[in-house]
């Protein structure tokens, strides 16, 4: 994913702003990545991918190998919520359509 990829498709949240907010804020824990205009708190889909990114900054280490394209996270996260593991909050992005 790229900085300007969306992150949290509930509250519109970049990565770039969490990248921001993880140099600036510097937070003691991940659930403080939630300050970040909401992420991590609608369907939960970006949780795992945010506490990623919290111990990667923690550490200093540099992102993983093997990140998915943002058109992947899309799909994945579409996935996710029609399995039934979220609900999206009211004015959340659309999910993409299935044929894609």
């Amino acid at each position: 994913m790229e900085p300007d990829d969306l992150l949290c498709y509930c509250f519109h949240v970049r990565k770039r702003k969490v990248q921001n907010f993880l140099r600036v804020q510097r937070p003691r824990v991940a659930s403080e990545l939630s300050q970040c205009g909401g992420a991590g708190t609608g369907c939960g889909w970006c949780v795992p991918y945010l506490k990623r990114m919290f111990e990667d900054w923690r550490q200093g280490t540099a992102p993983a190998a093997g990140e998915p394209t943002a058109a992947d996270y899309a799909q994945q996260r579409a996935a996710y919520i029609r399995a039934g593991k979220g609900r999206p909050p009211a004015g959340a992005e659309p999910l993409p359509d299935e044929s894609t």
